[in-house]
């Protein structure tokens, strides 16, 4: 089993500090007018680069390659109604969401 929360997103360019099993991370969010799309950067409570330029794509754990960092989570975006279409400008935070899941062992340790 396992917990899935939502990361507070809106359409706009935002950096906010968000806890992702139990370790504080600051997240910015930009959208990329020239390929459409928006990507995420992950940086440490030192404000040191964990991961950058990840896409917000569906379909996949945004983590999956890089299970080597420990961040101990998978990162899902999905869309209402057609789970597999990507976020646009307009949509991200209403229609467009942000996941991060854990495990219920992992959710009940944090």
């Amino acid at each position: 089993m396992s917990a899935a929360f939502e990361v507070p997103t809106q359409p706009q360019n935002q950096q906010f500090n968000v806890f992702l099993n139990g370790i504080q991370y600051t997240l910015q969010i930009r959208w990329n007018k020239f390929t459409s799309a928006w990507s995420m950067d992950i940086y440490d409570v030192n404000q040191n680069p964990v991961l950058l330029g990840t896409p917000l794509v569906t379909g996949a754990d945004l983590l999956a390659q890089f299970e080597y960092l420990e961040i101990g989570g998978q990162m899902i975006v999905q869309s209402d109604g057609t789970t597999d279409t990507v976020p646009t400008f307009q949509d991200l935070g209403s229609t467009g969401h942000l996941y991060f899941v854990v495990s219920d062992a992992q959710a009940a340790s944090n």
